[in-house]
């Protein structure tokens, strides 16, 4: 078939559909006279889940590459800049004595300095007693502070440090549709009533309440939880990880600010509970909260009564929504003609934002594996092995959270340390950093959605002990190794004495006025 003739259909809308088909008209050219044509098709009775507000610093490259300028999606999302997760009381319960929190920042050491990395000095004790989050970077204490990431005064999506953003997931939707439809992407707004296949398995097209049948060469589902196309018409299984990850069920509410001007968290809040977590997200007019929670150790009476004790007054009067879901991934999300994307293919929890990066990652590998010469198979054994391994490694990741608790307060903290709750995989991780920090060597990037930096942040943060004693007599770079760690606390002063704070950055990039200059800085290499 010729390439001009390429067409793809995405089914179903939302973030990750209108995420996908964006993408995807820009990567595979459909405003180009050999490009592929981009249809996508949702039914206006469905609704969007919504419940991540949340996403990783890749959603930066990918809405500059479907062509969202940053103000505009501040502007229409209600959207605030978000520099990583920081985790209250998952060591120890709340009232335990002394702090318990700990921020999964986004900043990454410069790696281009060809520096000596630090983290084994800072186990050695050479940064005091300065916990590993707040001596490798300045982000901490610019999260502390309520600070922002940048200046408004910073190029869209670049800053001084590493960030995402938190914002209105459907609004996020919206924007998503009205630029894909600049992109190039044909929208049709229709009920799908029957997915048509042909005599080997792959999907014929589909057919339409208003528009008759739909036909594509190749289809990617973007039907959710639902999955009408891979799970209901082709049969593709989905694989629970509840035997992991525990937590099936949430109670979502959102809330305004007590005033206009009440700062803004430069942060997602994740504060554990009895049973679960309970996510906390700042907007530009109200806050996005949530408790996540396991239905094996917690009802949903009390997973509500759970949130509107932590809201305080504002829950006495809150709107609360429920949800449900089962914890796991498709081992085929490409199968034939036909591609899961979203909750379609897999969803863990809203613990670090994975939905929305692997529907990113997705369409990135969508684009790159893309047929023009018709092979699908190739292109489906490649694509399903990776979105293996990388659904894998995440699921590792989110349970290492849990998995080095200390808490015992509850049976859900209890089962959580047990042996046979946690994958072989993260075990043997685990037993490597006994006597080593975790490095390079541990991860593909090709695989590995979070970073070397991602896994030290938790694991430090939750407490664990590596002993590195046996090896501290080689240790030459001790004097540098207590500079570079006292140029982390310089820079963090002159970041929170500079940077403006989140609201106020806020004002400044929607408002117009430009703020000072700040000079960039990064932190030790781990």
């Amino acid at each position: 078939m010729d390439a001009k003739a390429k067409r793809v259909l995405v089914v179903g809308g939302g973030t990750a559909g209108w995420l996908t088909a964006g993408y995807l008209a820009k990567m595979l050219g459909a405003d180009l006279p050999g490009g592929a044509s981009v249809t996508l098709v949702e039914s206006p009775e469905i609704g969007i889940i919504g419940v991540g507000e949340g996403t990783f610093p890749t959603i930066r490259r990918t809405l500059e590459r479907i062509g969202v300028p940053e103000k505009e999606l501040l502007r229409r999302c209600e959207a605030t800049f978000k520099q990583g997760v920081k985790f209250v009381d998952w060591l120890h319960p709340a009232g335990h004595g002394g702090p318990d929190n700990y921020l999964h920042g986004f900043q990454e050491a410069d790696d281009r300095s060809g520096g000596p990395e630090y983290l084994p000095y800072w186990l050695l004790g050479e940064a005091g007693d300065l916990p590993w989050d707040e001596a490798s970077t300045p982000q901490k204490r610019i999260v502390d502070a309520l600070r922002g990431p940048k200046l408004a005064t910073h190029p869209e999506y670049a800053g001084v440090m590493n960030y995402a953003f938190h914002f209105d997931a459907g609004a996020l939707a919206e924007l998503l549709r009205d630029q894909s439809v600049a992109n190039g992407v044909m929208h049709i707004a229709d009920t799908v009533q029957e997915v048509l296949c042909t005599e080997d398995g792959a999907i014929a097209g589909v057919r339409t309440q208003n528009n008759g049948v739909l036909d594509a060469d190749l289809y990617i589902d973007c039907t959710g939880f639902r999955a009408e196309l891979i799970g209901k018409a082709l049969g593709q299984k989905w694989k629970s990880c509840t035997d992991v990850l525990f937590c099936d069920s949430a109670i979502a509410a959102q809330v305004p600010y007590d005033a206009p001007e009440t700062p803004i968290q430069s942060c997602t809040l994740s504060t554990a509970r009895d049973a679960g977590w309970i996510w906390d997200i700042g907007l530009q007019t109200r806050r996005g909260t949530g408790y996540v929670y396991s239905s094996a150790h917690c009802d949903a009476e009390e997973a509500e009564r759970t949130l509107r004790r932590y809201l305080g007054a504002q829950g006495e009067t809150a709107t609360t929504r429920r949800l449900q879901f089962n914890a796991g991934y498709r081992e085929v999300n490409w199968y034939k003609n036909c591609v899961a994307v979203g909750l379609s293919s897999g969803f863990f929890e809203p613990l670090e934002a994975t939905g929305i990066v692997f529907s990113e990652i997705a369409a990135g590998a969508i684009a790159n594996l893309f047929p023009w010469a018709g092979d699908y198979e190739t292109s489906a054994r490649q694509f399903n092995a990776v979105m293996l391994e990388r659904y894998e490694r995440a699921r590792d990741f989110l349970k290492m959270h849990y998995s080095l608790t200390k808490r015992t307060d509850t049976d859900f903290w209890i089962d959580n340390v047990r042996a046979e709750t946690i994958p072989d995989s993260l075990l043997e991780l685990l037993d490597r950093w006994r006597h080593r920090p975790p490095n390079e060597k541990d991860f593909n990037p090709n695989i590995d959605i979070f970073p070397a930096t991602s896994w030290q942040c938790v694991l430090y943060g939750m407490g664990w002990k590596t002993d590195i004693s046996a090896k501290a007599g080689i240790m030459r770079l001790r004097p540098e190794a207590r500079q570079a760690f006292e140029q982390v606390r310089r820079q963090s002063t002159y970041a929170v004495e500079n940077l403006p704070d989140n609201r106020t950055l806020l004002h400044q990039m929607l408002g117009g006025s430009q703020g000072s200059t700040i000079r960039a800085f990064a932190g030790v290499k781990a």
